[in-house]
């Protein structure tokens, strides 16, 4: 799993999400689908390494806000993004401001984050051209899936991609799971949390952050979850929710499996 993550000096959490078997037969090819955090710090050394992926769709699924707070050095020839869900600041910052939080609090905030982000409607119009693009692209091209810090918008809509291409739950939420580690939660807590707190203008323990900077299992099987309550199954998401087609998918996996 570890030579999935491209340590980068500036991007946090870029990582090839392909590889994986594939219940339609073979696997996902790898350098055809990646995801990431955001691109506002990224060195002259990372554009070099970014530009030979050949990334030329990029769905980037950060708030208006987000883009305009932290533009990216680099974007792909075609990068899809969205104009809902403007904010004055993270709802995250707002909820750590506004409540004495606890880690137990902040757990139960992303929780509840993963259990309406799929239905969110800017999220379900870039989620559903997202699946337009992949249908399209070209043999020597890749997609790119990023978000702020590349985990949980981004792990939904990965997740989603790796549910079309036939990728086992297990190995779906493992690739969810890796976050962790291409991001070192354990080794940035404490700085993490000198850094909000100093923004919020609160004290808190550093493991009340832990929520907000990791991923945890839990928050994808809300999301699905959620969605499979809502609507039936995630095929049914798929195809009646985003409005992606069975000729779609089917086009997908042609360009995305082999073996």
């Amino acid at each position: 799993m570890k030579d999935r993550i491209l340590p980068l000096e500036g991007v946090r959490n870029f990582r090839d999400f392909g590889g994986y078997a594939s219940r339609h037969g073979g696997h996902v090819k790898q350098g055809r689908l990646f995801r990431s955090g955001h691109y506002a710090e990224a060195t002259h050394g990372d554009l070099q390494q970014i530009r030979q992926k050949r990334i030329a769709v990029q769905a980037d699924l950060r708030r208006p806000d987000e883009r305009e707070r932290q533009p990216g050095k680099w974007s792909a020839p075609m990068t899809i993004t969205h104009d809902g869900g403007r904010e004055h600041e993270a709802p995250h910052h707002q909820f750590l401001t506004k409540v004495e939080a606890d880690a137990e609090k902040a757990e139960a905030w992303m929780t509840d984050y993963y259990r309406v982000a799929p239905f969110k409607a800017h999220h379900r119009e870039l989620f559903a051209t997202w699946f337009g693009h992949l249908a399209e692209l070209k043999d020597d091209e890749a997609g790119l899936v990023n978000c702020a810090a590349g985990k949980d918008r981004t792990g939904i809509l990965c997740a989603l991609t790796h549910h079309v291409l036939g990728v086992a739950q297990d190995d779906i939420h493992a690739d969810y799971i890796l976050t962790n580690e291409a991001v070192d939660v354990d080794g940035r807590l404490g700085e993490i949390a000198t850094m909000f707190n100093a923004h919020i203008g609160k004290n808190y323990e550093p493991e009340v952050f832990r929520p907000f900077i990791g991923v945890r299992l839990p928050y994808l099987e809300t999301a699905m979850g959620t969605i499979i309550g809502e609507v039936g199954s995630i095929d049914a998401y798929l195809t009646e929710t985003l409005g992606v087609t069975e000729a779609q998918q089917d086009t997908i996996r042609e360009k995305l499996l082999e073996g």
